[in-house]
């Protein structure tokens, strides 16, 4: 039997309905709509021609890609720099909510959660030149080494095996404070009855955090680091691109920032599509492994 919706309910539900509208309009136009630009990949493309006119060039462009003596050195290195920033941005965060979930006084958590979490707000751009200073040769590092250990100034950035850990470092640095708000979440859900009933029990500090607390955050943990694994291939465009230079791209250079030189600088805008293509694939199928993982291991289903 169909029930009839009452009319102020109608009313109010076109109102949300018509608040979607300009998020719907936007995702069209600067999400799907760009999508078109994919068939670039199987084209030779000829400005002349556009996109739509330019001549069939099939998986030419993807053999490219394949045949270039660059391409598995930035596979390796986005990988390693990927990894290394989902490892840590997991880790740091769980130990760092556990040790301030300890403090029993609330002003002074609530001050350090605070000034955790702002650098989560800064831009790249900032950052990347605050670090600069901070690890040139006259700055603040060198200057603190020369005092303890009397070693020659250390040109970090032009370093090609301290530049990976340079830049998983700063990201951990940045992202930490901000990613363990989810964890503080869920310590905040855990029921206060299981500290007193394993108090009573006998059980240390370390005991309770073994058998009641990482229990009790367990999906959480397992969500993020299933949701962590579509960033494989995300090795952070922005943070890089603002850090590196000619001298580390033989362990910096990852593929976000190859396609924007391949693209915007050297203008083989067919190759550097094509790159974007399989790196969203790729993307794409990391994705719906992380909704089975979710969805078995945490009960959480993205879709």
């Amino acid at each position: 039997m169909e029930v009839e919706l009452p009319m102020r309910v109608r009313h109010s539900t076109v109102g949300y309905h018509l608040m979607l509208l300009p998020a719907v309009a936007l995702l069209c136009v600067f999400s799907l709509y760009p999508l078109l630009g994919s068939i670039l990949a199987f084209k030779t493309y000829q400005a002349s021609k556009g996109i739509l006119g330019s001549p069939w060039a099939g998986l030419s462009n993807f053999a490219v890609v394949f045949q270039s003596p660059h391409f598995y050195r930035i596979l390796r290195n986005t990988l390693v720099i990927s990894l290394g920033k989902i490892v840590l941005n997991l880790l740091v965060p769980l130990v760092f909510a556990l040790v301030l979930n300890e403090v029993r006084a609330s002003w002074f958590r609530r001050g350090v959660q605070t000034i955790t979490y702002l650098p989560y707000f800064l831009s790249w751009v900032i950052l990347a030149g605050v670090f600069k200073d901070i690890l040139s040769t006259t700055g603040l590092v060198n200057k603190v080494l020369a005092q303890l250990f009397h070693t020659p100034p250390v040109m970090f950035f032009a370093s090609v095996t301290a530049f990976p850990f340079i830049v998983v470092l700063t990201d951990t640095w940045k992202d930490f404070g901000f990613n363990a708000i989810l964890y503080l979440a869920a310590l905040s859900a855990i029921d206060l009855g299981l500290y007193e009933a394993a108090r009573i029990d006998g059980a240390t500090r370390w005991q309770q955090l073994l058998n009641v607390t990482l229990p009790g955050i367990s999906a959480t943990i397992i969500l993020l680091a299933a949701l962590s694994l579509q960033n494989v291939l995300n090795a952070g465009f922005e943070q890089i691109l603002n850090l590196y230079n000619p001298l580390v791209y033989q362990s910096g250079d990852i593929l976000d920032t190859y396609v924007y030189r391949m693209g915007l600088i050297d203008s083989q805008f067919e190759v550097a599509t094509a790159i974007g293509l399989l790196k969203s694939g790729v993307g794409f199928c990391f994705i719906y492994a992380a909704n089975a993982l979710a969805g078995r291991y945490a009960n959480y289903r993205i879709f």
